[in-house]
Parts: C-alpha cells; sequence; structure tokens
C-alpha cells in the first residue's frame, strides 16, 4: 500500500473515531432530555424550517420515510407536532411544531448548542472554519462518487 493511501485511510478512521465519541457525547445529552436521536432530529429541523411535509423531513434529517413515519406518529402522540393535509394537495401532510413542542424542543436544543460549544472549545474560531470548509469539501466530493455493483467509481 503507497504511503498516501494509508494516510487518508488513516484520516477516515480518526473521523469515525471522532465523529462516533462526538455521537455518544451529544446523544447521552439528548437522551438526557428525554428524547431520542430521530425525534431530536424532527423537531429540531421543524424548530429551524418551520412546517414541512413528511415526506421532506426524512431526507433532511436522514432518516428512511418508515422511520420518519413512525417518528412523527411518535410526537403527534406526545401532542408535540400537528399533522395536517396540505390544501393544494392532500396526498401531502404537513407536520409542525404545536406551541407545546416548541416549548420543549427550544431548551432542549440550546442544551445541545452548549454541548457542541464544549466539543469544538479546543479548536480556536480560524480553526473551527478550516474544518468546516475542509469537512464540506470533502462530503461535496464524496457526493460526486457513486456506487455501481457494490464498486466505488467516479
Amino acid at each position: 500500500m503507497k504511503k498516501r493511501s494509508s494516510e487518508r485511510i488513516h484520516v477516515w478512521l480518526v473521523l469515525i473515531k471522532a465523529f462516533h465519541a462526538i455521537s455518544r457525547y451529544a446523544s447521552a445529552g439528548i437522551q438526557h432530555e428525554g428524547f431520542g436521536d430521530s425525534d431530536f432530529r424532527v423537531l429540531e429541523v421543524l424548530l429551524h424550517k418551520g412546517p414541512l411535509p413528511v415526506n421532506t423531513i426524512g431526507p433532511k434529517v436522514n432518516l428512511t420515510p418508515g422511520s420518519i413515519s413512525v417518528a412523527v406518529d411518535r410526537l403527534y402522540a406526545k401532542g408535540l407536532v400537528s399533522r395536517v393535509e396540505s390544501a393544494d394537495d392532500r396526498r401531502i401532510r404537513i407536520v409542525a411544531l404545536t406551541p407545546a413542542g416548541k416549548k420543549v424542543i427550544v431548551p432542549v436544543f440550546q442544551k445541545h448548542v452548549a454541548d457542541m460549544k464544549k466539543v469544538f472549545a479546543a479548536l480556536s474560531s480560524e480553526e473551527l472554519q478550516q474544518f468546516e470548509s475542509i469537512l464540506k469539501k470533502v462530503g461535496r466530493h464524496a457526493e460526486t462518487l457513486v456506487v455501481r455493483d457494490g464498486q466505488v467509481s467516479e
């Protein structure tokens, strides 16, 4: 294996380990507030994007259509979201935060922001901007790659 290839695989391994450590910390904080990861993600996207068709929430929060339906049903049963048919197309259901949902998610999200501030406290503002830029660059490049017949190609 070439030195350059092993450097890239090492960076991937470091990225995965860091991601898992951050995820464990974030999940613990979210679970402490009484939410599972998928419910938190749905409430967070509705907080920041406003009411959305149920079929557009899943891709925004990286959930499958089945998982998003279960999460929305669970949040609806708790009175945290509403579901109404679209005035334009009755096949589409719009999901929105209820006042109770907003009251619940705002402090939970604020705590999550504080938790993430702790996670990235070791980076200066400049390093944080560079890190974000590099992650976006790598992510955009990865999106251009296509999986065909079990093989990754460009």
